[in-house]
Protein backbone atom coordinates (compact mmCIF):
# COMPACT_ATOMS: atom_id res chain seq x y z
CA UNK A 1 0.00 0.00 0.00
CA UNK A 2 1.21 3.78 -0.99
CA UNK A 3 1.53 5.71 2.18
CA UNK A 4 -0.02 9.38 1.57
CA UNK A 5 2.39 11.86 2.70
CA UNK A 6 -0.20 14.87 2.83
CA UNK A 7 -3.85 14.09 3.12
CA UNK A 8 -6.92 16.56 2.82
CA UNK A 9 -10.36 15.68 4.14
CA UNK A 10 -13.65 17.63 2.92
CA UNK A 11 -11.77 21.00 3.09
CA UNK A 12 -14.29 23.80 2.37
CA UNK A 13 -13.24 27.62 3.08
CA UNK A 14 -16.04 30.88 2.72
CA UNK A 15 -14.48 33.92 3.31
CA UNK A 16 -16.68 36.31 5.68
CA UNK A 17 -20.48 35.92 4.21
CA UNK A 18 -19.41 35.13 0.35
CA UNK A 19 -19.68 32.41 -1.61
CA UNK A 20 -17.66 29.36 -0.48
CA UNK A 21 -14.15 29.49 -2.37
CA UNK A 22 -13.91 25.56 -1.93
CA UNK A 23 -16.74 23.05 -1.85
CA UNK A 24 -15.59 19.49 0.22
CA UNK A 25 -12.29 19.04 -1.18
CA UNK A 26 -10.54 15.72 -0.83
CA UNK A 27 -6.61 14.74 -1.87
CA UNK A 28 -4.26 12.30 -0.87
CA UNK A 29 -0.42 12.66 -1.96
CA UNK A 30 1.99 10.06 -1.78
CA UNK A 31 5.03 9.83 -0.35
CA UNK A 32 7.74 11.51 -2.73
CA UNK A 33 5.09 12.48 -5.39
CA UNK A 34 4.68 16.02 -7.52
CA UNK A 35 1.16 16.87 -7.34
CA UNK A 36 -0.14 20.15 -9.42
CA UNK A 37 -3.14 21.99 -8.68
CA UNK A 38 -4.16 23.24 -12.03
CA UNK A 39 -7.23 25.48 -12.76
CA UNK A 40 -8.50 28.97 -14.18
CA UNK A 41 -7.80 32.30 -11.84
CA UNK A 42 -10.48 31.66 -8.64
CA UNK A 43 -10.66 28.23 -9.04
CA UNK A 44 -9.54 27.71 -5.20
CA UNK A 45 -5.89 26.15 -5.79
CA UNK A 46 -4.26 29.34 -4.65
CA UNK A 47 -6.41 28.96 -1.76
CA UNK A 48 -6.00 25.11 -1.39
CA UNK A 49 -2.51 26.02 -1.12
CA UNK A 50 -2.34 28.78 1.68
CA UNK A 51 -4.52 26.26 4.19
CA UNK A 52 -1.89 23.64 3.60
CA UNK A 53 0.84 26.21 4.35
CA UNK A 54 -1.41 27.46 7.32
CA UNK A 55 -1.37 30.94 5.67
CA UNK A 56 -5.27 30.76 5.53
CA UNK A 57 -7.61 28.83 8.18
CA UNK A 58 -10.34 26.53 6.50
CA UNK A 59 -13.61 27.08 7.53
CA UNK A 60 -13.92 23.35 8.14
CA UNK A 61 -11.86 19.74 7.01
CA UNK A 62 -8.99 17.94 8.03
CA UNK A 63 -5.27 18.52 6.33
CA UNK A 64 -2.95 15.09 8.02
CA UNK A 65 0.93 15.17 7.09
CA UNK A 66 1.76 11.99 7.46
CA UNK A 67 -0.67 10.46 10.40
CA UNK A 68 -0.44 14.04 11.77
CA UNK A 69 -3.39 16.25 12.27
CA UNK A 70 -1.87 19.70 11.43
CA UNK A 71 -5.33 21.33 10.60
CA UNK A 72 -4.44 23.94 13.53
CA UNK A 73 -1.12 23.53 13.98
CA UNK A 74 0.79 27.17 13.97
CA UNK A 75 2.25 27.65 10.34
CA UNK A 76 5.63 27.88 11.92
CA UNK A 77 5.30 24.33 13.19
CA UNK A 78 3.73 22.68 10.21
CA UNK A 79 7.48 21.91 9.02
CA UNK A 80 6.72 22.86 5.35
CA UNK A 81 8.20 24.92 2.96
CA UNK A 82 6.82 27.67 0.05
CA UNK A 83 7.99 29.53 -2.58
CA UNK A 84 6.00 32.34 -3.26
CA UNK A 85 5.74 34.19 -7.00
CA UNK A 86 7.86 36.71 -5.79
CA UNK A 87 10.73 34.27 -4.33
CA UNK A 88 10.60 36.56 -1.38
CA UNK A 89 14.46 36.96 -1.41
CA UNK A 90 15.97 39.13 1.53
CA UNK A 91 17.83 41.50 -0.53
CA UNK A 92 20.51 42.88 2.40
CA UNK A 93 22.06 39.23 2.49
CA UNK A 94 23.91 37.27 0.19
CA UNK A 95 22.85 34.17 -1.52
CA UNK A 96 24.45 31.92 1.47
CA UNK A 97 23.30 33.71 4.17
CA UNK A 98 19.66 33.69 2.51
CA UNK A 99 19.70 30.24 2.09
CA UNK A 100 21.05 29.71 5.53
CA UNK A 101 17.97 31.91 6.72
CA UNK A 102 15.76 28.84 7.73
CA UNK A 103 18.75 26.91 8.98
CA UNK A 104 19.45 29.89 11.50
CA UNK A 105 15.47 30.20 12.53
CA UNK A 106 15.76 26.50 13.69
CA UNK A 107 19.20 27.09 15.65
CA UNK A 108 20.88 24.56 13.63
CA UNK A 109 24.45 25.06 14.74
CA UNK A 110 27.03 27.00 12.92
CA UNK A 111 29.15 24.11 11.60
CA UNK A 112 26.47 22.04 10.39
CA UNK A 113 24.61 25.05 8.97
CA UNK A 114 27.29 25.56 6.78
CA UNK A 115 27.84 22.18 5.84
CA UNK A 116 24.30 21.94 4.89
CA UNK A 117 24.19 25.21 3.00
CA UNK A 118 27.17 24.58 0.97
CA UNK A 119 25.75 20.97 -0.01
CA UNK A 120 22.39 22.45 -1.45
CA UNK A 121 24.52 25.23 -3.29
CA UNK A 122 26.03 22.61 -5.12
CA UNK A 123 22.93 20.48 -5.14
CA UNK A 124 20.89 24.30 -7.21
CA UNK A 125 24.18 25.17 -8.99
CA UNK A 126 24.82 27.93 -7.02
CA UNK A 127 28.27 27.59 -5.65
CA UNK A 128 30.29 30.28 -7.41
CA UNK A 129 27.06 32.80 -6.42
CA UNK A 130 27.28 32.24 -2.90
CA UNK A 131 28.32 35.68 -1.86
CA UNK A 132 25.99 37.32 -4.39
CA UNK A 133 23.54 40.07 -3.42
CA UNK A 134 19.88 38.98 -5.26
CA UNK A 135 19.55 41.94 -6.87
CA UNK A 136 22.46 40.71 -8.86
CA UNK A 137 21.60 37.72 -9.84
CA UNK A 138 19.49 37.29 -13.01
CA UNK A 139 15.29 35.61 -12.43
CA UNK A 140 16.27 32.04 -13.05
CA UNK A 141 19.19 32.08 -10.51
CA UNK A 142 16.81 34.10 -7.97
CA UNK A 143 14.42 31.13 -8.45
CA UNK A 144 17.19 28.34 -7.69
CA UNK A 145 17.91 30.58 -4.39
CA UNK A 146 14.53 30.26 -3.38
CA UNK A 147 13.83 26.69 -4.04
CA UNK A 148 17.61 25.92 -2.39
CA UNK A 149 16.07 28.06 1.08
CA UNK A 150 13.27 26.45 0.78
CA UNK A 151 14.90 22.58 0.18
CA UNK A 152 17.94 22.83 2.86
CA UNK A 153 15.28 22.83 6.13
CA UNK A 154 14.50 18.91 4.80
CA UNK A 155 10.63 20.19 4.83
CA UNK A 156 7.67 17.30 5.28
CA UNK A 157 6.41 19.53 1.74
CA UNK A 158 7.56 21.55 -0.45
CA UNK A 159 4.61 24.12 -1.53
CA UNK A 160 5.24 25.93 -4.40
CA UNK A 161 2.55 29.31 -5.86
CA UNK A 162 3.07 29.32 -9.26
CA UNK A 163 6.98 30.24 -9.19
CA UNK A 164 7.58 30.45 -12.96
CA UNK A 165 5.07 33.20 -13.55
CA UNK A 166 7.33 36.12 -13.73
CA UNK A 167 9.80 34.26 -16.12
CA UNK A 168 9.67 34.20 -19.47
CA UNK A 169 8.62 31.35 -22.10
CA UNK A 170 12.24 29.95 -22.69
CA UNK A 171 13.27 30.06 -18.89
CA UNK A 172 10.47 29.01 -17.78
CA UNK A 173 10.97 25.53 -19.33
CA UNK A 174 14.88 25.17 -18.23
CA UNK A 175 13.11 25.86 -14.66
CA UNK A 176 10.73 23.66 -14.48
CA UNK A 177 13.08 20.41 -15.70
CA UNK A 178 15.10 21.87 -12.49
CA UNK A 179 12.26 21.77 -10.61
CA UNK A 180 11.59 17.90 -11.02
CA UNK A 181 15.10 16.74 -11.28
CA UNK A 182 15.76 18.60 -7.36
CA UNK A 183 12.29 17.17 -6.43
CA UNK A 184 13.63 13.32 -7.62
CA UNK A 185 16.71 13.65 -6.66
CA UNK A 186 15.77 14.81 -2.86
CA UNK A 187 12.38 12.47 -3.17
CA UNK A 188 10.75 15.88 -1.25
CA UNK A 189 7.05 15.59 -1.41
CA UNK A 190 5.81 18.55 -3.52
CA UNK A 191 2.14 20.75 -4.27
CA UNK A 192 3.44 23.12 -7.16
CA UNK A 193 0.23 25.61 -8.12
CA UNK A 194 0.27 26.64 -11.81
CA UNK A 195 -2.63 27.58 -14.40
CA UNK A 196 -0.28 26.25 -17.32
CA UNK A 197 -1.09 22.98 -18.33
CA UNK A 198 1.80 22.08 -19.80
CA UNK A 199 4.04 23.02 -17.53
CA UNK A 200 2.07 20.97 -15.04
CA UNK A 201 1.60 17.97 -17.17
CA UNK A 202 6.11 17.74 -17.72
CA UNK A 203 6.69 17.76 -14.66
CA UNK A 204 3.66 15.88 -12.14
CA UNK A 205 2.84 12.56 -11.53
CA UNK A 206 -0.53 13.46 -10.85
CA UNK A 207 -2.74 16.43 -11.01
CA UNK A 208 -5.56 17.94 -9.41
CA UNK A 209 -7.87 20.10 -12.02
CA UNK A 210 -9.75 22.86 -10.22
CA UNK A 211 -12.83 24.41 -11.26
CA UNK A 212 -14.74 27.10 -8.45
CA UNK A 213 -13.70 25.36 -5.65
CA UNK A 214 -14.13 21.45 -6.56
CA UNK A 215 -11.80 18.88 -7.96
CA UNK A 216 -12.56 18.26 -11.03
CA UNK A 217 -10.30 15.54 -11.95
CA UNK A 218 -7.36 13.78 -10.00
CA UNK A 219 -5.32 11.91 -12.40
CA UNK A 220 -1.66 10.78 -14.16
CA UNK A 221 -1.25 13.71 -16.17
CA UNK A 222 -1.56 11.12 -19.31
CA UNK A 223 -4.76 9.94 -18.06
CA UNK A 224 -6.44 13.58 -18.05
CA UNK A 225 -4.63 14.17 -21.35
CA UNK A 226 -6.47 11.24 -22.85
CA UNK A 227 -9.63 10.83 -21.14
CA UNK A 228 -10.55 14.03 -19.32
CA UNK A 229 -13.41 13.54 -17.02
CA UNK A 230 -16.04 16.21 -17.83
CA UNK A 231 -16.60 18.71 -20.15
CA UNK A 232 -14.85 21.51 -18.37
CA UNK A 233 -11.56 19.46 -17.95
CA UNK A 234 -11.54 18.49 -21.66
CA UNK A 235 -12.22 22.53 -22.40
CA UNK A 236 -9.27 23.42 -20.42
CA UNK A 237 -6.90 21.34 -21.39
CA UNK A 238 -7.33 22.35 -24.87
CA UNK A 239 -10.60 19.77 -27.07
CA UNK A 240 -12.27 22.56 -29.08
CA UNK A 241 -15.07 20.57 -30.71
CA UNK A 242 -17.93 19.81 -28.72
CA UNK A 243 -20.95 18.00 -29.97
CA UNK A 244 -23.87 18.00 -27.66
CA UNK A 245 -25.90 14.61 -28.12
CA UNK A 246 -29.79 14.58 -29.20
CA UNK A 247 -30.34 10.93 -28.77
CA UNK A 248 -28.74 7.62 -28.56
CA UNK A 249 -28.44 4.74 -30.97
CA UNK A 250 -26.76 1.89 -29.33
CA UNK A 251 -23.99 1.72 -26.76
CA UNK A 252 -21.23 2.88 -29.47
CA UNK A 253 -23.25 5.17 -30.93
CA UNK A 254 -25.22 8.49 -30.63
CA UNK A 255 -27.11 11.29 -32.57
CA UNK A 256 -25.55 14.62 -33.39
CA UNK A 257 -27.68 16.57 -35.22
CA UNK A 258 -29.27 14.31 -38.12
CA UNK A 259 -26.19 12.47 -38.24
CA UNK A 260 -25.78 9.17 -35.96
CA UNK A 261 -21.84 9.41 -34.71
CA UNK A 262 -19.80 6.19 -33.41
CA UNK A 263 -17.34 6.08 -30.57
CA UNK A 264 -15.39 3.09 -29.30
CA UNK A 265 -16.13 3.61 -25.04
CA UNK A 266 -19.09 1.64 -23.97
CA UNK A 267 -21.16 4.17 -22.17
CA UNK A 268 -24.36 3.64 -20.05
CA UNK A 269 -26.08 6.15 -22.26
CA UNK A 270 -25.51 9.25 -19.67
CA UNK A 271 -23.19 11.11 -22.11
CA UNK A 272 -24.29 14.80 -23.44
CA UNK A 273 -21.47 15.86 -25.31
CA UNK A 274 -18.68 13.89 -27.50
CA UNK A 275 -15.53 15.84 -28.03
CA UNK A 276 -12.57 15.44 -30.60
CA UNK A 277 -9.25 17.10 -30.96
CA UNK A 278 -8.73 19.15 -33.93
CA UNK A 279 -5.70 17.08 -34.75
CA UNK A 280 -7.54 13.66 -34.45
CA UNK A 281 -10.31 14.95 -37.09
CA UNK A 282 -9.25 12.54 -40.26
CA UNK A 283 -9.19 14.52 -43.84
CA UNK A 284 -10.04 12.23 -46.46
CA UNK A 285 -11.05 12.56 -50.37
CA UNK A 286 -15.10 12.65 -50.78
CA UNK A 287 -16.82 9.33 -50.70
CA UNK A 288 -19.55 7.46 -49.16
CA UNK A 289 -19.73 7.98 -45.30
CA UNK A 290 -17.54 10.84 -45.19
CA UNK A 291 -18.65 14.12 -43.83
CA UNK A 292 -18.23 17.00 -45.85
CA UNK A 293 -18.62 20.60 -44.55
CA UNK A 294 -17.20 24.63 -46.02
CA UNK A 295 -14.08 26.28 -44.76
CA UNK A 296 -15.17 29.46 -43.05
CA UNK A 297 -11.62 30.23 -41.48
CA UNK A 298 -8.27 29.08 -42.22
CA UNK A 299 -5.23 30.20 -39.54
CA UNK A 300 -1.71 29.03 -40.10
CA UNK A 301 -0.14 27.14 -36.80
CA UNK A 302 3.33 26.22 -38.23
CA UNK A 303 2.73 23.06 -38.18
CA UNK A 304 -0.42 22.72 -39.35
CA UNK A 305 -3.14 24.41 -41.17
CA UNK A 306 -6.12 25.10 -38.16
CA UNK A 307 -9.55 25.19 -40.59
CA UNK A 308 -12.81 26.68 -38.66
CA UNK A 309 -15.61 24.30 -40.84
CA UNK A 310 -19.17 25.04 -41.06
CA UNK A 311 -20.86 21.16 -40.95
CA UNK A 312 -23.77 19.24 -40.58
CA UNK A 313 -22.50 18.25 -37.03
CA UNK A 314 -22.17 22.57 -36.29
CA UNK A 315 -18.93 24.42 -36.31
CA UNK A 316 -15.64 22.21 -36.38
CA UNK A 317 -11.98 23.05 -35.70
CA UNK A 318 -10.07 20.59 -37.73
CA UNK A 319 -6.30 20.69 -38.49
CA UNK A 320 -4.57 20.02 -41.54
CA UNK A 321 -1.53 19.49 -43.33
CA UNK A 322 1.03 22.58 -44.62
CA UNK A 323 0.95 20.89 -47.64
CA UNK A 324 -2.01 22.21 -50.23
CA UNK A 325 -4.11 23.96 -47.98
CA UNK A 326 -7.80 24.38 -48.50
CA UNK A 327 -9.18 27.31 -49.58
CA UNK A 328 -11.47 29.62 -47.28
CA UNK A 329 -14.95 28.95 -49.03
CA UNK A 330 -13.78 25.55 -49.88
CA UNK A 331 -15.31 21.99 -49.35
CA UNK A 332 -13.35 19.95 -46.69
CA UNK A 333 -13.90 16.45 -46.34
CA UNK A 334 -13.29 14.32 -43.09
CA UNK A 335 -14.10 11.80 -40.73
CA UNK A 336 -14.59 11.37 -37.09
CA UNK A 337 -12.73 8.61 -35.91
CA UNK A 338 -14.18 6.32 -33.09
CA UNK A 339 -11.28 6.00 -31.07
CA UNK A 340 -10.87 9.50 -30.58
CA UNK A 341 -14.40 10.64 -29.64
CA UNK A 342 -14.82 10.70 -26.08
CA UNK A 343 -18.12 10.76 -24.76
CA UNK A 344 -18.80 13.06 -21.73
CA UNK A 345 -21.66 13.22 -19.21
CA UNK A 346 -21.63 16.84 -18.34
Amino acid sequence: MILARLTLENLAMTYGHGDPVLHDLSLAVADGQLVSLLGPSGSGKTTTLRIIAGLLQQTSGTIKVDDDDISRVPVYKRGLSMVFQSYALFPHLTVFANVAYGLKRQRISKAETTQRVTAMLATTGLNDLAERYPQELSGGQQQRVALARALVVDPRLLLLDEPLSNLDAKLRVSMREEIRRLQLQLHTTTIFVTHDQEECFAISDKVAVLNQGKIEQYAAPEEIYHHPATEFVARFIGFENFLPVNGTVADHAYRVGDQTVRVNVATDGAAKVLTIRPNQIRLVPEGPEVLSGQVTIRTYLGSAYRYTVDSPLGALQIDGPTEAPVAVGAPLHFTLPAEHLLPLEA
